[in-house]
């Protein structure tokens, strides 16, 4: 005997309904443009005026794990509050 499957799992409709696609685009994509602002600042401007404390790569890789970090955490807080919203309207 076959089970019948749900055409969307619970979990995907919780994912829909929290709008985790939209705040991680928004989060890392803030991300991302703060990291490369970050970048520009400490590579490009200081750098040339009082001399680089480490290369242009090894401040890249700082910058990924920045940007990873930074994405992560806006994502989640802007998922809480979208929690926090869904809950309300609930009420």
């Amino acid at each position: 005997m076959q089970e019948e499957i749900p055409e969307r799992p619970p979990t995907s409709n919780l994912i829909e309904a929290l709008n985790v696609r939209r705040n991680a685009a928004f989060g890392f994509t803030m991300s991302i443009v703060f990291t490369a602002l970050v970048y520009v600042y400490r590579v490009v401007l200081v750098g040339h005026v009082r001399g680089q404390a480490g290369t242009p790569t090894a401040y890249l890789a700082l910058g990924f794990v920045l940007a990873f970090t930074l994405g992560a955490l806006l994502t989640a807080a802007l998922t809480l509050v979208s929690a926090r919203r869904l809950a309300r309207d609930l009420d």
